[in-house]
């Protein structure tokens, strides 16, 4: 077994002080997302989704950020997924920003409701055409023997999309998170770092300040 004990640093980012946090998370949120692409970290909409499937077990994938409000974060998926069979029979899930660079990380705890077809429509026809086409491609999480079958079946589409546009997919789609609680950590150091919990009640939001 490799021994890995000796790998470790200091977290000096800077700490975060209950006097600095607003009444409601997602300002303190969108603050930290534009500091994050301020940083030019890599992918810094990147959030890890997990999941829980019908026996129990959690599984863990990256996905995108494309919006989010005091409704919500929003990102868009196969609905033949993996993922979307999970919330099918479990809503509930966690999301994790990974903001490592910073000494940060953001964790979500809430409950997944499928967009309607006109909002995800909406996004669709942002994307790349090639991105569009790609969707109707991958069965995505199904079992495949071989990369070249995904390249012909682009290949196919390619031609067949040249000179219209691609439509949307009827197992493409989207998500909501609602958020219950979500946890800002800030590294700090000898690891004495900063954790708030904010957890929805119904008057509002309560803080918390959790032991690191």
């Amino acid at each position: 077994m490799r021994d890995l004990t000796d790998i470790r640093r200091e977290y000096t980012q800077g700490g975060l002080r209950r006097q600095d946090l607003p009444a409601a998370p997602m300002a303190l949120f969108e603050k930290w997302m534009a500091q994050a692409g301020d940083a030019q970290l890599s992918d810094p909409t990147a959030m890890v989704l997990a999941t829980v499937d019908e026996q129990g077990f959690p599984t863990q994938r990256t996905v995108l950020l494309k919006r989010y409000d005091d409704q919500g974060l929003v990102f868009f998926t196969n609905l033949g997924s993996r993922k979307a069979a999970h919330i099918a029979a479990n809503s509930k899930v966690s999301l994790l920003f990974p903001w490592h660079m910073l000494d940060r990380q953001v964790v979500v705890i809430g409950t997944a409701e499928k967009l309607p077809t006109a909002e995800v429509l909406k996004y669709f026809v942002t994307r790349p055409k090639e991105s569009q086409i790609a969707a109707w491609v991958s069965q995505q999480s199904a079992r495949i023997s071989t990369r070249a079958l995904l390249e012909a079946k682009f290949a196919e589409l390619k031609q067949k999309f040249a000179s219209g546009e691609v439509p949307l997919p009827s197992f493409w789609g989207g998500y909501r998170i609602s958020i219950d609680s979500i946890e800002f950590w800030q590294g700090g150091s000898h690891r004495l770092h900063d954790r708030f919990l904010y957890s929805r009640t119904a008057e509002g939001w309560q803080i918390d300040r959790l032991a690191p």
